[in-house]
């Protein structure tokens, strides 16, 4: 169970050994890997956990061929390993995602180069999952592909996940093991003594303020890091990525398609996510405040679009198929790079006395950045943990419960599958329209995952806002019902914040409007 507003003006009496700032992957990773080598650690996050690029990313556990195209092959090395630690531990949250990768003629690099690429690729990870498809087999894999020019097409497989759940599984295990983890709770500013930092002042939102003494402070604030890391913080390259969600029904995917687009042939990718299609992503400099949640741009949908009508020109894909939209902000570190895209993934990291702060980085990484984050702190790495995740409880799956269904709940809840069970009412094993997401989950989420706010669980907690029409419009009586006892919410509080969160998606989480 996530923690509750009161307790945390309990947890400011003690000395911790850590304060992390940052409810993003990177910090739930770094949380989780410290409770798990014995120190006592508590995380504040200024929003919903998640909230940040770590629910607004392209949902890819991949090793990242492009950085091996670029050459930078640790890094893939690291990524390559790190998925296939994560396909083995967590079935249902880290799922394989077989791609196809259609080479035209003229492209580049071709069709040999890359088979020897993704040979490469296959090798790092000791196990062969590459080939060049047969032509009877495209309709299978790719139907609808563009076949005009078309000399060949790969098949590889990296994995999907539902990463905003994969930020709350490590916070869910690790305060499981006696780790804190707070959300809406802003840090205002570091104590101070004789030059050391130790401790931080934090407020929680619309709550109490008050501060926590800490043995190192580690920051790991994603986007926002440069400005709470002091003199010594790198220069950040902030870079968005958008993403279109459109109905399943008009854009089959039984494989993921990734291609190049044909403006400036940057890799561009589609697969089916949560019952959605999804298309992504572009890699664009973002000067916005960054304290202002990022959305889509009327050019970005046009770029998204324009790629899906190469790919698949017979479908005649337009603007009243998308559901949805998303945009995140990825913290990327300025090496002076002409093109966003050339910019290193590479996590960086610097210190002061008593301050220790982490940015950049991969989704697929998290587990090595936090143990690097511990390393620097120790003066020697920590052994790598046999597994990423503990077991799930081994709980017989219920009648009314369809095999992957409960594979998918073993992935996303591990130990809180138990709780989950319990709280289950008749029907609520029952998928939630078009998406993978049943009335279980909600339940859970009300009553035990700290949601404050409505987004809280149709984003971050579900994916429901995302990837069902019209803001689940439809679904939200159900909804109610399902979940407004245990979130304490009176009618008063449930009719605002139905408001508040209509406002938001129809803001950023829909079609812009028309430039011009």
């Amino acid at each position: 169970m996530l923690d509750s507003f009161a307790s945390l003006e309990q947890s400011a009496s003690q000395p911790w050994d850590l304060v992390i700032i940052g409810g993003g992957i990177t910090g739930a990773g770094i949380l989780r890997e410290a409770v798990r080598s014995g120190r006592s650690a508590l995380l504040l996050e200024q929003g919903d956990f998640a909230s940040g690029t770590s629910s607004r990313s392209s949902k890819l556990v991949h090793g990242g061929l492009r950085y091996l195209k670029a050459g930078q092959w640790q890094l893939t090395r690291h990524s390559v390993r790190e998925r296939e630690a994560l396909l083995a531990d967590a079935p249902g949250l880290v799922d394989p995602q077989p791609f196809a990768f259609p080479v035209f003629r003229g492209q580049r690099p071709g069709l040999g180069v890359t088979r020897f690429g993704l040979g490469l690729y296959d090798l790092i990870a000791g196990k062969r999952r590459s080939r060049r498809l047969a032509w009877e087999e495209l309709q299978a894999w790719a139907p609808g592909l563009s076949t005009r020019d078309l000399e060949g097409v790969l098949c590889f497989e990296d994995a999907q996940t539902d990463d905003a759940r994969l930020v709350l599984r490590l916070l869910q295990e690790a305060c499981a093991h006696g780790g804190r983890a707070y959300n809406y709770s802003r840090v205002t500013g570091y104590q101070e003594e004789g030059g050391r930092i130790t401790g931080v002042h934090w407020q929680q939102a619309g709550g109490p303020s008050g501060s926590l003494r800490a043995g190192t402070v580690i920051n790991a604030s994603g986007v926002w890091a440069q400005g709470l890391g002091g003199e010594q913080a790198p220069r950040l390259r902030p870079l968005r990525g958008s993403h279109l969600l459109l109905d399943a029904k008009r854009l089959n995917l039984p494989a993921a398609l990734s291609f190049l687009h044909p403006d400036d042939r940057r890799p561009v990718f589609g697969y089916s996510w949560e019952g959605a299609a999804l298309i992504g992503t572009t890699d664009l400099d973002h000067s916005d405040n960054l304290d202002r949640e990022p959305q889509i741009s009327d050019a970005e949908v046009d770029y998204l679009l324009k790629a899906a009508g190469f790919a698949w020109p017979g479908l005649k894909l337009g603007r009243a198929d998308v559901i949805a939209t998303y945009a995140g902000v990825r913290p990327v570190v300025d090496s002076g790079a002409e093109r966003p895209s050339d910019e290193s993934r590479e996590a960086a990291m610097w210190q002061r006395d008593g301050l220790l702060s982490v940015t950049g980085g991969k989704l697929t990484t998290f587990r090595l950045t936090a143990l690097d984050v511990l390393a620097a702190l120790d003066g020697a790495r920590p052994q790598r943990p046999a597994h990423i995740f503990d077991a799930p409880p081994a709980l017989a799956c219920p009648p009314a419960c369809e095999a992957q269904t409960w594979q998918r709940l073993c992935g996303r809840y591990g130990g809180a599958l138990e709780t989950l069970l319990a709280g289950a009412q008749p029907g609520d094993f029952a998928r939630i329209g078009s998406s993978h997401t049943v009335w279980a989950e909600l339940r859970h989420a009300a009553a035990h995952e700290a949601v404050r706010h409505l987004d809280d669980l149709l984003l971050r907690r579900s994916r429901l806002g995302l990837v069902l029409p019209d803001a689940c419009r439809a679904q939200m009586p159900r909804i109610r019902q399902v979940c407004q006892q245990a979130l304490g919410w009176d009618d008063r509080r449930w009719g605002n914040e139905e408001g508040a969160w209509y406002r938001r998606w129809h803001s950023h989480y829909s079609l812009p409007a028309r430039d011009g």
